[in-house]
């Protein structure tokens, strides 16, 4: 069934309007200087925005360019970030990344794609979300909140991110491609839950497929 793209969008909206959602309340810290917008992507990775945010505000008040990020040693850079997830190998890599930055870009973040996945630990999610936010390319950001919910809704049937992005660019005006993440996002974050979605207030259910397939309505009535 074709989905009403516009009225999706417009309840995405309505949803990060009306609710405080862990994005929504560290979304100021983030910033959009390409270089710092990158690094917090990457210690976003398997790590929760109330933790992300304040942890890379921290660090970029101690470390703003590539190349203090290559005057800090690891160990200090590995306590600066301490509270995200995998923070070691995260030390680690944001290092290489400045140091590639540097040797390779003359200091600059690449601005497109291609040369983005090239760095540590940078995979399309990240490498879009920089184009976006940073350079204002029109990109579609793939996390799982995004995966997640345009499955359930039957926007796509996909099985990785990957596949969900490309996918997506077919189906979602470019218009909102930019807003498209984080509004999943908030979405993901307060209604469209991982584990026990809030379906009874979310004003999607009459369209998504997952509310209505028969093993959930069976789960519902029981």
């Amino acid at each position: 069934m074709k989905k009403d793209i516009d009225l999706i969008i417009n309840y995405l909206r309505e949803v990060w309007n009306e609710y405080d959602s862990p994005l929504k309340a560290n979304m100021h810290l983030r910033g959009n200087d390409p270089f710092q917008v990158l690094i917090s992507t990457v210690l976003s990775l398997r790590t929760k925005d109330e933790i992300t945010y304040p942890t890379a505000k921290k660090l970029f008040e101690i470390c703003k360019t590539p190349e203090d990020f290559l005057n800090i040693s690891l160990e200090e850079l590995e306590k600066i970030i301490y509270p995200v997830g995998f923070y070691k190998t995260k030390a680690r890599n944001i290092k290489k990344i400045a140091e590639i930055i540097i040797k390779e870009y003359g200091g600059k973040v690449p601005d497109n794609v291609d040369e983005l996945i090239k760095l540590p630990n940078v995979g399309r999610k990240v490498a879009n979300l920089v184009l976006s936010v940073s350079y204002g390319k029109d990109t579609i950001c793939v996390d799982t909140h995004v995966h997640r919910i345009s499955n359930r809704l039957g926007l796509v049937k996909t099985k990785t991110p990957e596949e969900t992005e490309f996918r997506l660019m077919e189906i979602i005006p470019k218009k909102y491609w930019k807003d498209l993440n984080y509004l999943m996002v908030g979405f993901g974050q307060v209604i469209c839950k991982p584990v026990k979605p809030k379906c009874e207030v979310c004003k999607l259910k009459e369209i998504c497929e997952f509310y209505n397939s028969k093993n959930f309505i069976i789960r519902r009535i029981l």
